[in-house]
């Protein structure tokens, strides 16, 4: 019976008409690939080594739709290597001893290399890339894994410094429209449907596939199903704006919340607000919340920015950071995107100083540098008679006792003397503060020889 269905199942792979537009499309040729000049244009260095049949172990890494395992079945096809595929969530380590086993019988019988294609790498465990390491360092089979993830993060240290790493870029617009277009025209595709597009319903389906050619064939081919549809009613066979709009209800955002594209808004969202760009940092802000980001995550994000980029150039914005994050709290969303929204704008547009943050690095090195310094007897505590004998609080000079409610005195420890952390600069309240300090320096320099008490 299995065999009966295994029979049923290949003749179905085989008949064009079930299998998927984006399936159907796929390049068969490294010419045909669309919108990865950079990896197997003319002359790259990936090309040649597919021309020559030198393919090394690597990692092709890049958003969904953008050719990934399109562009290891071309290498498998322009080598004389076996070429065998395993899914990361499908297979496990017995899975790969078999593949291993095979590759290793052919090398030996046939002088034949293995190409070993794994989709969605990242998904692989440590004990699956650790049973892949050895036979990858002995040249049994050739990796190549694809993924979505920052390799970085997501495959081993060890396997991952035995492979190439070759990142495949998002399609832009261009040629995403290109695709469509080729698709319309192409027997493997809907030429034969004889259906029309309007120019703008391809616009629109290009803009809005974020740069997965995947995504945009899927759109075309339900938009598509639509025009014939209406074709049976005596309609013209025609895709309309309408109809892409249809296809494409809901735009997925690629995010990652654990992955790189999380990383990368975050730092995007951080920077737009330290560049004094409101709109960028509000844009930034409403990306991550719409893909699905606590609202914890960037109110924590813009409480640590009001202290790192903005300071005392304007302490207001710590508490207007904080208003944010106990708004957004008591109403939750979608509430909350208004004293969010409110806060970014504040804190993008307040004038900036990363003092504190320079005055407590400076400071910290010094005493990761130097250790545990002594505290001078002066300011020292003294809560006990023996205290006061060995001359702790001695001398001790009370500001409040002094015009002004200020006196100068040395409070670093010996070794210290005339250190300098605090560096304000002339944006906001920072300003008023500077000459506040310069004042209180240039007291301690004006203090006559021998006064250190």
């Amino acid at each position: 019976m299995k065999r009966l269905v295994d029979l049923f199942e290949h003749a179905a792979e085989r008949d064009p008409n079930l299998l998927p537009l984006a399936e159907r499309l796929r390049p068969r040729t490294l010419d045909e690939l669309v919108g990865q000049d950079h990896l197997v244009g003319p002359g790259t260095l990936l090309r040649s080594a597919i021309e020559a049949d030198r393919v090394p172990s690597m990692i092709l890494w890049g958003p969904p739709g953008v050719g990934k395992t399109t562009l290891a079945r071309l290498i498998a096809h322009h080598t004389q290597a076996e070429f065998v595929q395993l899914s990361a969530v499908l297979s496990g380590v017995k899975d790969i001893r078999e593949v291993v086993e095979k590759a290793r019988e052919r090398r030996a019988m046939e002088r034949r290399r293995t190409l070993l294609f794994v989709d969605e790498i990242h998904r692989f465990n440590k004990a699956q890339q650790d049973a892949l390491l050895p036979h990858v360092e002995r040249g049994i089979v050739t990796l190549i894994g694809a993924t979505t993830e920052n390799p970085s993060f997501e495959v081993n240290a060890p396997l991952l410094s035995r492979a190439r790493v070759f990142v495949l870029k998002p399609l832009d617009e261009t040629d995403i429209r290109a695709l469509l277009e080729r698709a319309l025209a192409d027997p493997r595709g809907l030429a034969n449907d004889r259906v029309e597009a309007d120019p703008q319903a391809l616009d629109f389906i290009a803009r809005r596939s974020d740069g997965d050619a995947r995504r945009g064939l899927v759109a075309l081919e339900i938009a598509d199903s639509a025009a014939l549809i209406r074709e049976r009613s005596g309609a013209p066979p025609r895709i309309e704006l309408s109809d892409a709009e249809d296809a494409l209800q809901q735009r997925s955002l690629r995010y990652d919340k654990q992955g790189e594209e999380h990383y990368n808004l975050a730092s995007a969202f951080i920077k737009s607000m330290r560049g004094s760009d409101p709109d960028a940092a509000i844009y930034y802000m409403v990306r991550m919340l719409e893909a699905g980001e606590p609202t914890r995550f960037l109110l924590r994000r813009m409480v640590i920015f009001a202290g790192e980029d903005i300071g005392n150039a304007d302490p207001r914005a710590l508490s207007i950071a904080l208003d944010a994050f106990h708004a957004a709290e008591l109403v939750g969303l979608p509430e909350a995107v208004l004293p969010m929204s409110m806060a970014v704008t504040y804190l993008a547009l307040a004038p900036k100083s990363n003092a504190a943050l320079k005055a407590y690095a400076a400071a910290r090195k010094d005493v990761v540098d130097q250790g545990a310094l002594e505290v001078p007897l002066h300011i020292r505590n003294a809560p006990t008679a023996l205290m006061e004998k060995l001359g702790y609080g001695g001398g001790y000079k009370y500001p409040h006792n002094f015009a002004g409610n200020y006196v100068p005195e040395e409070y670093l420890p010996d070794e210290l003397r005339g250190r300098r952390y605090v560096e304000l600069g002339e944006n906001g309240e920072e300003r008023r503060l500077k000459e506040r300090l310069e004042e209180i320096l240039a007291s301690r320099i004006s203090r006559e020889p021998g006064d250190d008490r």
